[in-house]
């Protein structure tokens, strides 16, 4: 155990503007390449969370039912009907019975049979599409609370590190208290100081364990089977320009399965409009007379007669519910297009402020701490000019790593949305 604390302190060392990361790249912690973390934790990857999560988890289970569903309601579509056996009696007297038996065959008219394979075949195909759609927000889902877990593991080396930096400024105010050269009171500043970025600490302990159940749901298990999840292996994508996003928006699972409701529901009007026509029924037979002793031979056909119903409500129906998956298509393609324009708005902005914490607000927040903290050793500054400093870093830091999450979330929503980006800009 003191072997375990003296490596974590040894990794709790202020983090510089050259430790950070690129745009969108969220760093492993430092303690997770410790050999003795190496022996004794297991640490979760990427491409482990992504393989887990779509062996696992039960709602993807679930869905893929709906295909091996759909392939039998395309079967059952198919069948044509049975056939019906009848037999009755006229008079109950056995010598002056006469018995009938007969076979009597429905025969669909109007096409019935190939619009029911059409509007289940439309079905089969939805399923597809609405499998692909969850495994794209699935994979969208384990992306996002893989990056929010290493987000909390980078929060709690940052509350480490601050209280690292809380600690020096303590020791140096006790310093120079008993050197008689500071009051007692920049003494209870600083132990102030170090009291709320131990409550920060856990904080950060219970955000990064919340984040880890949340992985792990995704995932498709109760508890966490890690202890630290890694370098996601990857930098985040660069998001294609709008133009392009916009142009390929009809190749989003979401808008091909709206497409192909417009053509379920157009296949059911189909449907409807064919049910106006009434089925035919054979029937072929034999009958006996006991008082004859004579067995004659009996064909009949039957059919109603569409007078009343004719079906007329039902198709008005169809032809309504036509109509509306025609709108929600619409509203489908409008939501995606405000959406896109909205979080790539959102990436900009985020991989903006990054790179200004990268290259100037954390470089000068840490040389204004290295100052402050040589000036009051010097006794050139007083400790309120350190405390400024120390929290103005930490508040720097915060902001950053809130800057990374917001790119994150920005590239996570176009995932879900598109699929896999990579491949997106791959594919000409």
């Amino acid at each position: 155990m003191m072997e375990l604390l003296r490596c974590r302190k040894l990794i709790a060392h202020p983090i510089t503007h050259k430790t950070m990361l690129r745009a969108g790249l969220i760093s492993i912690l430092a303690l997770l390449t410790s050999p003795l973390f190496a022996a004794t934790a297991q640490m979760l990857t990427m491409d482990q969370a992504l393989e887990t999560a779509f062996a696992n988890n039960p709602d993807l289970a679930a869905a893929q039912w709906e295909t091996g569903i759909a392939q039998g309601e395309r079967q059952q579509a198919g069948l044509i009907p049975n056939p019906e056996v009848s037999w009755e009696a006229e008079d109950t007297r056995r010598n002056s019975r006469t018995t009938t038996v007969m076979i009597n065959q429905p025969i669909e008219l109007g096409g019935k049979r190939g619009a029911r394979i059409e509007v289940a075949s439309r079905a089969q195909d939805a399923a597809g599409i609405e499998l692909e759609r969850k495994r794209n927000v699935l994979r969208a889902d384990v992306i996002q609370a893989f990056y929010s877990s290493s987000t909390a593991q980078q929060r709690l080396l940052l509350s480490r590190q601050s209280i690292e930096l809380a600690e020096r400024g303590l020791r140096v105010a006790q310093g120079r208290i008993k050197s008689g050269k500071s009051s007692p009171v920049e003494g209870t500043r600083a132990e102030v100081q170090l009291s709320e970025v131990r409550l920060e600490l856990r904080r950060a302990e219970r955000d990064e364990a919340s984040a880890y159940q949340r992985l792990a749901q995704v995932m498709g298990a109760p508890l966490p089977a890690f202890v630290s999840v890694g370098d996601p292996g990857r930098s985040i994508p660069t998001v294609p320009d709008s133009s392009l996003l916009l142009n390929r928006i009809g190749e989003t699972a979401e808008l091909r399965l709206a497409k192909l409701q417009i053509d379920q529901r157009e296949a059911s009007l189909g449907l409807e409009k064919a049910q106006r026509i009434p089925d035919l029924t054979v029937s072929i037979g034999s009958q006996y007379d006991e008082r004859e002793r004579e067995r004659v031979n009996v064909v009949g056909l039957s059919m109603p007669i569409p007078l009343f119903n004719r079906n007329q409500g039902n198709v008005l129906a169809a032809a309504r519910r036509t109509d509306q998956a025609r709108d929600l298509r619409n509203a489908s393609e409008l939501r995606l297009r405000t959406e896109i324009q909205t979080t790539l708005d959102q990436w900009v902005t985020a991989n903006t402020e990054v790179a200004s914490f990268n290259q100037t607000i954390l470089p000068a927040a840490q040389s204004a701490v290295d100052t402050a903290t040589r000036g009051f050793e010097m006794g050139k500054f007083n400790f309120l000019d350190v405390l400024d400093a120390q929290r103005t870093l930490i508040s720097a830091r915060t902001q950053y790593i809130q800057a990374i999450a917001e790119a994150t979330d920005a590239w996570v929503r176009i995932e879900r949305i598109f699929g896999d980006v990579a491949l997106l800009t791959r594919t000409p």
